[in-house]
């Protein structure tokens, strides 16, 4: 029963700060500035959430449930606990932080409570690097995006 109010604890926080996160851009975009961000919006963010959690959720669930390290129920609910208390903390702030992120981290955690053998060290050096390329890779990209738009458009 805790992991799974832990487990909802971590989906409100997620919504709370990824959501923005991925409206953010297309409301300022819209002249949204200074003003609230409408309902409709939020949820068009939401919906786009559940379907990548329907479609490709499952791979992520797999690495971060058992591939780090073993999650027993009390380990998860620490894990999801911390890291919701990390990312609503962040959200009322008003610092975007990645939920993905964060959470990885609280599950290292739980795992390094436990000793290093008990996180599997590929898999967590693996993620890292994906963190190292992801950042440079989409400043990348969208910098190549709008100079394509520059070019084909005139913006």
């Amino acid at each position: 029963v805790l992991q799974v109010l832990s487990a909802s604890f971590v989906a409100f926080a997620h919504g709370s700060n990824d959501v923005a996160n991925a409206v953010g851009p297309l409301w300022l975009g819209l002249g949204g500035v200074g003003r609230m961000t409408p309902r409709w919006l939020l949820a068009l963010g939401g919906i786009g959430i559940v379907a990548g959690i329907v479609t490709l959720g499952y791979r992520v669930v797999a690495t971060v449930g058992w591939k780090i390290t073993e999650l027993t129920p009390t380990r998860g609910f620490c894990a999801e606990f911390s890291a919701a208390c990390v990312i609503l903390t962040a959200s009322s702030l008003g610092i975007p932080v990645s939920t993905t992120h964060v959470l990885v981290g609280a599950v290292i955690g739980v795992g390094l409570a436990r000793g290093m053998q008990a996180v599997d060290r590929r898999v967590s050096l693996r993620i890292l690097a994906s963190w190292l390329l992801t950042l440079p890779g989409a400043a990348a990209l969208s910098m190549g995006y709008l100079t394509l738009f520059k070019v084909v458009i005139g913006l």
